[in-house]
């Protein structure tokens, strides 16, 4: 949906007892939902083209259907310890204000639904950095599983990746002066 469309019909919260649906994924071996609105496709990758000088969260560049698209690796925005599986090279295309982008993803699992009343507050434990990254939680056979917050996995003003970027001034081998 584009952002003009957004503006004049945004979305509406689902009423009680309604059913949403989700795109089951793994990083690092946990699991994950994105809403499956969010979703535009699911790719194999063939080849990631580094980008220097980039935030660590940036996994490269993709080529999806002849357009370059920037690839974010979700174990690694949403801070995980890597299991030391062999990670297979997949993606999910999703977009976000009329831009597309890809999650570099372990795996892609079930879609799924749940229910409205199957939803639950967030659990106490759950880090404050990994909390703003989730949308919801809902209870499922296989336990709780994390709805991530699309538009918030790829706003990264809040975080602290500032401090991860090298600054433009030692990248230009300044130290210090003014330009």
């Amino acid at each position: 949906m584009s952002g003009l469309a957004q503006a004049l019909h945004p979305p509406t919260p689902p009423a009680s007892g309604a059913r949403r649906g989700f795109f089951t994924v793994q990083a690092a071996g946990q699991l994950f939902g994105l809403p499956v609105d969010a979703v535009q496709t699911i790719f194999r990758l063939q080849a990631i083209t580094p980008v220097p000088l980039g935030p660590d969260v940036v996994a490269g560049l993709v080529n999806l259907r002849g357009k370059i698209v920037v690839a974010l690796s979700l174990e690694r925005r949403l801070d995980l310890q890597s299991n030391g599986a062999a990670t297979s090279a997949l993606a999910v295309a999703v977009e976000r204000r009329g831009e597309t982008f890809a999650l570099v993803v372990d795996s892609v699992g079930d879609a799924i639904e749940c229910e409205e009343h199957e939803r639950i507050s967030s659990p106490r434990h759950i880090q404050d950095d990994r909390a703003r990254l989730t949308a919801a939680y809902y209870r499922t056979a296989g336990g709780i599983l994390p709805i991530l917050d699309v538009d918030a996995l790829f706003d990264m003003r809040t975080d602290n990746l500032s401090a991860r970027l090298p600054s433009q001034q030692s990248a230009n081998g300044l130290s210090g002066a003014n330009p």
